[in-house]
């Protein structure tokens, strides 16, 4: 063989090695790339995940599937809520549902003096329309007789139409409400006894 095809041969294996080398490093360069979008695509399906789970506790103080009895839920002594979702100021309805299937509802908001208050949402006269309270700017305002309450009362006055308070209390990070407190209001929400018209 010459030395001229030789260094032909050479330069050819030179090249297509080079070639192979060089989408080498192209796939490494991608690679980084790759991993990087996988982890954001994990961080951002994590967040939607949370945000699901915040909103769901929004619905519902205990969560409760179809069928399950009510003897575990009596094991729950409080229902716990961190206070940042209350921080924009809107008032945030929950529900918990007691035996004889009756669903007690409440509403946290912080006021607008910063305290972070827990009412019924019912009252003494107007829970049997079953219609409870509305936000409406600085006052929380009654479905049935339309009397608005302002919000740094939420939780100080009761009786009348006043929403009946609900007792908190704020825990390092937490809003914590002992479910003892709830079930005291289950006779807003017991509409067998003439409520609901």
């Amino acid at each position: 063989m010459s030395n001229n095809k030789k260094e032909s041969i050479k330069e050819v294996s030179h090249h297509k090695k080079a070639a192979v080398l060089g989408i080498e490093k192209k796939k490494k360069k991608v690679l980084p790339y790759a991993v990087l979008s996988i982890c954001g695509m994990l961080v951002i399906a994590a967040v939607i995940f949370f945000q699901g789970n915040v909103m769901s506790s929004q619905n519902s103080a205990v969560p409760q599937k179809a069928g399950e009895d009510n003897q575990r839920l009596s094991q729950v002594q409080a229902v716990t809520y961190p206070i940042s979702l209350f921080d924009e100021g809107k008032a945030k309805h929950f529900e918990f549902r007691a035996d004889n299937n009756v669903t007690i509802k409440y509403f946290v908001l912080k006021s607008s003096d910063g305290v972070i208050r827990a009412a019924f949402d019912a009252c003494d006269v107007c829970w049997p329309s079953g219609k409870g309270y509305y936000q409406e700017q600085d006052a929380m305002v009654c479905r049935n007789c339309g009397k608005r309450f302002s919000s740094v009362k939420i939780n100080e006055v009761k009786g009348g139409c006043n929403p009946a308070p609900l007792n908190r209390k704020i825990d390092g990070d937490n809003l914590v409400i002992q479910v003892a407190d709830i079930l005291g209001g289950k006779s807003y929400f017991d509409f067998s006894r003439g409520g609901n018209s």
